[in-house]
């Protein structure tokens, strides 16, 4: 491994938690150089819904480039481009009534969050952007003005101005009114809190610690960018494209945001894509006001548009993923109730999950021992606090079992074996969810 630690920087990350030299990948199981096995709870931060090397994907994939198609177009019209708008459109929009039109923005998430800014302020004509504690929506600078965790916003090297954070749902665990800090300083003249062109949020916080806001929540955050002429941005990125269920993520509030940023698995196969839903009556860009050289790579439409008619043209993986998500949470709930003492605390929608621990030392620790049993998870929250897990949508049963064992075992090597009490209740917990049909 020699070549990546001289050559690399280093600030590379997830190869210091997995530190093998990784070669084939299927479904979700990658392999090492030397044949050992990962069962994958990580799937490219939340790009490869569908697993590796989906089948079905691959051959419209090679298909395509067997048969020399555009691979590169920027914005030129194209078969597959068309292909992909017409899926996005007959399978996403109509079913669900959404109005929107789409900005091919570039090739990552942060792409599609610096768009949104940039259109927010154009229509409004304001400056301010409301972003929430904790929150995570890209490193480049825009979209770093808007994050919340100090470290990556200490790497921007310059002020991160025109945003202005506000508390996300049960930050003050109860203690005050939803939005009563928000509301006071819109209705307050003095506050210092110009009006906002924007308020940006994520319906389940990914890198901020698997914080999921409660639909109840949303709705009220929606209605008050309605009443004080804010648009609303939903950052979809990790959190849309079925990860919690539904495709988008803020279909269980039943809200409809004025743009929604997409990005990760929206190409289905872990190819660069995103795109930046816009209402229609946003759409004020002059021609190539806003632009970039990668936001027309065929490969990508094509594969996204057969992901698209292969797993939304129907209920079945909504349903499977919410099946498999209540069955993750109703594991890391026994675990939690085993090892009281630590306060341990189950986090999450779908099959975005987390359990939090006390520290950062101990969530990383778990994390360890998980990937010496073969297992891929990494940690997020502010100070690394949450074991989180986001294990693609297609998962089997099997594998799903597999990996909620070995974090079990993972758990137990780290905080030692549980009060035999609390675990035999917590036990018996566990084996009535395994006996209850799902």
């Amino acid at each position: 491994m020699n070549i990546f630690t001289q050559l690399e920087s280093e600030v590379r990350s997830y190869s210091r938690s997995w530190p093998v030299v990784f070669d084939r990948a299927v479904g979700s199981v990658m392999y090492d150089e030397s044949g050992a096995e990962y069962l994958d709870f990580f799937s490219g931060a939340g790009a490869l819904n569908y697993g590796h090397n989906n089948p079905e994907l691959k051959k419209v994939l090679i298909d395509y480039l067997a048969d020399d198609r555009v691979m590169h177009s920027l914005d030129m019209f194209t078969t597959a481009r068309r292909d992909f708008l017409e899926a996005f459109d007959e399978v996403l929009l109509k079913p669900r009534d959404l109005d929107y039109k789409l900005v091919f923005p570039g090739p990552g998430g942060a792409n599609a969050v610096e768009a949104a800014l940039k259109l927010a302020r154009k229509v409004t004509g304001r400056e301010s952007v409301i972003n929430f504690t904790n929150a995570f929506h890209g490193m480049t600078l825009g979209a770093l003005s808007v994050t919340g965790n100090s470290l990556k916003r200490g790497g921007a090297g310059v002020p991160l101005v025109h945003a202005t954070p506000m508390p996300f749902d049960d930050y003050f665990d109860g203690d005050y009114p939803d939005f009563f800090y928000f509301e006071r300083l819109l209705e307050d003249s003095g506050s210092g809190l110009n009006l906002p062109a924007a308020v940006i949020v994520e319906t389940v916080q990914g890198e901020g610690g698997i914080n999921a806001a409660r639909a109840e929540w949303l709705r009220q955050l929606a209605a008050l960018c309605k009443k004080y002429e804010m648009l609303l941005i939903i950052d979809d990125v990790q959190m849309g494209c079925g990860r919690t269920g539904e495709f988008f993520s803020f279909e269980e509030a039943g809200i409809v945001p004025d743009i929604v940023c997409l990005s990760k698995s929206i190409s289905g196969y872990g190819i660069p894509m995103a795109l930046t839903l816009i209402k229609p009556e946003l759409d004020i860009w002059q021609p190539g006001e806003h632009n970039g050289t990668f936001r027309g790579i065929g490969p990508a439409f094509v594969t996204g548009a057969a992901a698209l008619r292969r797993y939304w043209s129907d209920d079945a993986l909504r349903d499977s993923t919410i099946t498999k998500g209540a069955r993750v949470e109703g594991w890391f709930n026994t675990i939690a109730a085993r090892y009281r003492q630590h306060e341990l605390f189950a986090k999450g929608r779908g099959l975005a999950r987390g359990l939090q621990f006390p520290s950062g030392e101990l969530a990383d620790a778990v994390c360890k021992a998980a990937f010496e049993r073969g297992l891929l998870m990494e940690t997020s929250g502010p100070e690394g606090e949450v074991m989180k897990i986001l294990p693609a949508l297609t998962i089997t049963d099997a594998e799903l079992d597999k990996g909620l064992r070995i974090i079990d075992e993972s758990v137990r090597a780290v905080l030692g074996e549980p009060d035999p009490d609390a675990a035999a209740h917590a036990d018996l917990h566990i084996e009535d969810k395994e006996n209850t049909p799902a």
